[in-house]
């Protein structure tokens, strides 16, 4: 066959990574990124239908893939991508998993890519994790035979795992190795506990092709979004090839393109300390960034550090044309105590929006800014975007459900009815297979649990129930940790809160690297709210992004940082504690293993510490925001 000529990004829309040991390429947005990729997908297709050729696809799952696919499916209806001469191979399936299963990744291909173009069935070969033990071997060698009688693989897209998999090959897979059955690492089960509701839950074993398999392919586009990813990234693009991270054999294959979000490229030098690197345009931010990256090498603070310090860290160039030390030391002191501010809202009077994508992500997040904007008299909503329903264990279901029951016969209010409800409800938590979705009896308890939590915790932190705004956005109600894609009744909803309440400053949730996406997606929806009031009205809201859930921003990143006191801590801690249902163990915990409110703490007094250490003054614990620029997602 032809060989498929490498086509890198355009640069208009990404930039190379410096010094990285491949070919990296950083996009402003994921959906830049995704149209990339599927750009280049579609040039093998049409270049091997010009030849009179198949084109052989290797395809992931995942989260990561999936604005791909939207992509590529949006250039089959509105372009006429034709799919009637592609053949894919799918990279992996969890063992053991029907194909009806919300999990398997057959059901996954097929609702989110094959049922909406026209590749022909016969050409879709996805691993079968049905199979007796004794046939995987066969069918393994068979998979293998097939990908070879296709021409081999054009284009091989991969996601990667945090532990640095590719595919299912797990650390210190064989580098030869071919498509097999093998054992999932602990870490990719934490990672998939998610998606089936639970760490035990998750398979032990899956089916996937070989790294030998992925580096036989013509092409590999490596992807990867968000902050849970930079580190791997970092490692993938920086350090050797070591069987302790898979994903570095890639730096032996000749055509391979890395694609990722700026979240994802966090952690790299070229990102982190561009100066170590190459040439750096000292702009205002990337002069804070070195100086305080400076204190944290130098063990100095601040207004402690001379000449020598940025010498001897090779800052010589910024020492040279922007120094000396005490000039540039004192303007970042001033940048950061700027940044101090008690009143986020000022003192006179305003309406203020807390947008929460799940029902405790206000005070998890924010707690205590928004203790203070009540004290500030602000006039305080917080907008719960979802019903935090999927996050509901199953046993808080049925105990609610009894409780109400129970109340309903004590109170003599129609308790037939509420103990039909008791009954469908226990039937189908009794029915109900490990990882299977809910039913919409037991969905709704659960949403009930988290609205009453969800009240509870803003009630502590000071703020009026008339000003609590449900809004059970429709891409969240699948029932499953997949959603469906922001649509413009998310939108509408959103733009119609913020119309009527008209505020002046506005809070949404930036922690980008939320696992299960629902961050991602809510910010979204609210900056395309805000984009189109703003196009209609000619202005919009201040915008401050927080964090807390997941990460925090770094110092340079700050632009305002609220000082909290103990009592406010403790008031907050109070307003978590009120999310019973989130209390002790969460459904969904992430990577992390803290409680939420511990991480919320170690956190805020971490931001709080980190400012002491650089010089400036010392606070019990910092809540951290930046302004959002205007730019999508």
């Amino acid at each position: 066959m032809a060989k498929i000529l490498h086509t890198p990004p355009s640069p208009t829309t990404a930039r190379l990574v410096t010094g990285a040991k491949l070919p990296a390429y950083v996009f402003d947005s994921a959906k830049d990124l995704a149209r990339r990729v599927a750009g280049v997908i579609a040039s093998v297709i049409h270049e091997r239908n010009a030849l009179g050729q198949n084109a052989v696809l290797g395809l992931p799952t995942g989260s990561t893939p999936v604005s791909v696919y939207r992509e590529l499916i949006r250039m089959h209806r509105e372009e006429g991508l034709d799919f009637s001469n592609v053949v894919t191979f799918n990279l992996d399936e969890y063992y053991g998993i029907h194909p009806d299963r919300s999990q398997s990744y057959q059901r996954w291909m097929r609702e989110h890519l094959f049922d909406h173009i026209n590749v022909p069935r016969e050409n879709i070969n996805i691993p079968d994790g049905t199979l007796p033990l004794e046939e995987v071997n066969a069918f393994c060698d068979a998979y293998e035979a097939k990908i070879q009688q296709a021409g081999g693989i054009d284009v091989m897209l991969l996601g990667i795992g945090r532990n640095g998999h590719i595919g299912f090959n797990e650390p210190f897979s064989v580098r030869n190795s071919r498509t097999r059955l093998c054992t999932l690492d602990p870490i990719t089960r934490v990672d998939a506990a998610s998606d089936f509701f639970g760490e035990e839950n998750v398979p032990t074993q899956a089916i996937t092709m070989g790294l030998g398999s992925i580096l036989s392919s013509r092409k590999v586009l490596l992807i990867a979004l968000g902050e849970s990813k930079a580190r791997i990234i970092r490692e993938t693009l920086e350090n050797e090839v070591t069987a302790r991270n898979p994903a570095s054999y890639l730096q032996e294959h000749e055509d391979v393109s890395v694609l990722i979000d700026l979240a994802a490229a966090k952690e790299l030098s070229a990102v982190t300390t561009p100066w170590l690197v190459g040439i750096v345009d000292w702009t205002d931010s990337m002069i804070k960034r070195a100086v305080i990256w400076l204190c944290e090498q130098s063990g100095k603070a601040l207004l402690k550090l001379d000449d020598d310090d940025f010498r001897n860290h090779n800052l010589h160039y910024l020492l040279r044309h922007h120094g000396p030390a005490p000039t540039l030391a004192h303007r970042v002191f001033r940048w950061m105590m700027d940044t101090i501010d008690y009143h986020p809202a000022g003192r006179d009077a305003k309406r203020v929006i807390c947008f929460s994508p799940h029902p405790d992500d206000d005070v998890i997040s924010m707690g205590g800014t928004l203790i203070r904007l009540v004290e500030d008299q602000h006039e305080t909503h917080i907008a719960y975007m979802t019903s935090g329903n999927i996050a509901v264990f199953d046993h808080d279901a049925r105990r609610v459900a009894d409780m109400v029951t129970e109340y309903n016969r004590l109170f003599g209010i129609d308790e037939k009815k509420s103990t039909e409800v008791e009954a469908s409800v226990n039937e189908a938590l009794t029915k109900k297979v490990p990882g299977q979705f809910d039913h919409e009896a037991v969905l709704k308890i659960k949403g009930l649990i988290r609205w009453s939590e969800a009240k509870a915790g803003a009630l502590t932190v000071g703020c009026q129930e008339k000003n609590l705004h449900f809004l059970d956005l429709p891409f969240y109600r699948t029932g499953a940790v997949d959603k469906k894609p922001i649509g413009p009744e998310d939108v509408a909803i959103i733009r119609e809160l913020i119309e009527r309440i008209q505020p002046q400053q506005i809070y949404v949730a930036g922690d980008l690297s939320d696992p299960h996406g629902t961050h991602r997606v809510c910010a979204e929806a609210i900056f395309l709210a805000l984009q189109e009031i703003e196009l209609a009205t000619g202005s919009r809201p201040d915008v401050l992004l927080y964090r807390g859930a997941w990460q925090e921003y770094e110092l340079d990143e700050i632009e305002i940082a609220v000082p909290l006191s103990p009592g406010d801590m403790e008031l907050k801690r109070e307003a978590i504690f009120m999310h019973e249902s989130q209390k002790d163990e969460a459904l969904f915990p992430g990577s992390d293993p803290r409680e939420f409110w511990q991480r919320a703490e170690d956190r805020n007094k971490g931001t709080a510490a980190r400012y002491n250490q650089i010089g400036l003054p010392e606070f019990f614990a910092l809540e951290a925001f930046v302004r959002w620029d205007g730019v999508p997602l």
